[in-house]
C-alpha cells in the first residue's frame, strides 16, 4: 500500500471545491468534518469501537485481522460499491481518514482492486483541520472592522452586502440572540470552526464582521479571533425603531415560518415554529420579570390567534416591547463600556455600509462587493 498516491493537505482542495471521500465511522464525522466531504466509512461505529478494543488489547496486527473479518464478503462489496458510485459522479473526489494512514489506505486499495485509483490526503483530517485553524488564527492577525447596533439593524444585511464580509451567524447557523436558534441542526463546534475557516480562505485581506459575543448559540469563537474583534474599529447602525421593528419581523416571524414551512409542512411547521418562539421568550424570565414576561406572553398568544386568521404583523405587538425592554437596554449597557474612539463611524445603514466599503478600500480589499439588500 506504501504506493498509493498522496496529496499534501492543501486548503485549495476546499476552495476549488474538491468532493472528499471520509471513510472514518459515523460518531467521527458527526462531530466534525471537512467542507465539502461525503461520509462513506470503512467501517462504521460498531465495528469501530470492537477494532479499537482489538487494537488496545492485542495491537495493530490483530485488530487488522478482525476488520478484514468484520469488513468482509458482502459487506466490503457494499462498502467499496458506495465509494464507486460516488466516484462515477465525482471522479476527482480525494479520500481521508483521520491521520490520512491506515482505513484511507486501506479504501485506496480496495478501490484499486477494483480498477479505480484515487489518492488519499497525507495527514488527513487532522492536517487539513490544523491548515483551517491556522487560517483563522491569521485573519485575526489582518485588518478587522465590526458592525455593531440595536436589534433589527440589518447587521448581518450589511455584512453580506460587502464581498469582504465574514457571516459568523450564518457559519452558526444560529443569530446569536435568544431568539436566534435555525430550525435546522446547529454545526458541531469544530464544523463551525471549519465553516469559517472554509469562508476566510475567500478573504485573504480585511475582514468585516457583525458585532457578536464570544457565545453564538451553541458555538464559541476561537480565543485569538474573539480578541481581535474587541480591539477592532467599529462602525454603529442606528435605525428607527419601526424600520427595526419591521427587521426584526421578517427575521423572527417571516424567514423562521418559511423554514418550518419548507421543512416540516404546514400544519408541523406551525407547531414546531409556535413552540420555538414561546419556549424563547419564557427564557427571558429572569431578565424582563415575571409581571412583564406574563404580559408579553399574553401579547404573543394573541398575535398567534391573529397570525391564523391571516393577519401576522400581529407580532409587533410583543416585538415592540421586547426590543425596547430587554434588547435596547441590554445593548446600552454594553455600549456604556465600550471606548468611543473605536467608532469611525455612527450612522444609518446606507452610511455605514459606505464606510465599511470605504474601510475595505482602504485597507486593500479590492474585490467588488455584492450587491446590498437591507431588508
Amino acid at each position: 500500500m506504501s504506493e498509493l498516491p498522496l496529496v499534501e493537505p492543501d486548503l485549495a482542495l476546499l476552495r476549488e471545491g474538491r468532493v472528499l471521500i471520509d471513510v472514518r465511522a459515523p460518531v467521527e464525522f458527526a462531530q466534525g468534518a471537512l467542507p465539502g466531504a461525503v461520509n462513506l466509512p470503512l467501517m462504521d461505529d460498531d465495528e469501530r469501537h470492537l477494532v479499537g478494543i482489538e487494537y488496545k488489547e492485542r495491537g495493530q496486527t490483530a485488530a487488522i485481522a478482525l476488520g478484514e473479518r468484520l469488513v468482509g464478503g458482502e459487506v466490503k462489496a457494499a462498502r467499496v460499491a458506495a465509494w464507486r458510485e460516488l466516484l462515477a459522479r465525482h471522479p476527482d473526489a480525494i479520500v481521508y481518514c483521520f491521520r490520512g494512514g491506515l482505513r484511507s489506505q486501506i479504501a485506496q486499495q480496495w478501490l484499486a482492486e477494483a480498477g479505480i485509483t484515487r489518492p488519499r490526503i497525507r495527514g488527513g483530517w487532522k492536517a487539513m483541520r490544523q491548515a483551517l485553524c491556522a487560517r483563522i488564527d491569521a485573519a485575526a492577525e489582518q485588518p478587522l472592522l465590526v458592525v455593531g447596533g440595536l436589534t433589527g439593524c440589518a447587521k448581518t444585511d450589511l455584512v453580506l452586502a460587502l464581498d469582504n464580509g465574514l457571516d459568523l451567524e450564518g457559519c452558526a447557523r444560529h443569530k446569536g440572540s435568544a431568539f436566534g436558534r435555525h430550525p435546522l441542526e446547529a454545526p458541531s463546534q469544530i464544523d463551525f470552526e471549519h465553516a469559517m475557516g472554509r469562508h476566510l480562505l475567500d478573504l485573504p485581506g480585511p475582514v468585516v464582521v457583525e458585532d457578536e459575543s464570544r457565545h453564538i448559540g451553541g458555538a464559541n469563537l476561537p480565543l485569538a479571533f474573539w480578541e481581535a474583534m474587541q480591539r477592532a474599529p467599529r462602525v454603529r447602525v442606528e435605525m428607527p425603531l419601526d424600520w427595526r421593528l419591521a427587521q426584526i419581523h421578517r427575521d423572527y416571524i417571516e424567514e423562521l415560518w418559511a423554514v418550518y414551512r419548507r421543512q416540516c409542512g404546514e400544519w408541523l411547521g406551525w407547531t414546531l415554529m409556535r413552540k420555538q418562539l414561546e419556549e424563547s421568550l419564557a427564557k427571558l424570565r429572569k431578565r424582563l420579570g415575571s409581571a412583564r414576561l406574563a404580559r408579553l406572553q399574553r401579547l404573543q398568544a394573541q398575535a398567534f390567534r391573529e397570525h391564523e386568521r391571516g393577519n401576522p404583523q400581529a407580532h409587533e405587538a410583543w416585538l415592540a416591547p421586547l426590543l425596547t425592554e430587554y434588547y435596547d437596554p441590554m445593548y446600552r449597557y454594553q455600549l456604556e463600556k465600550r471606548d468611543p474612539g473605536h467608532f469611525l463611524h455612527v450612522g444609518d445603514w446606507e452610511s455605514c455600509l459606505a464606510v465599511a466599503r470605504q474601510w475595505s478600500e482602504e485597507q486593500g480589499a479590492v474585490t467588488p462587493q455584492r450587491s446590498a439588500a437591507t431588508g
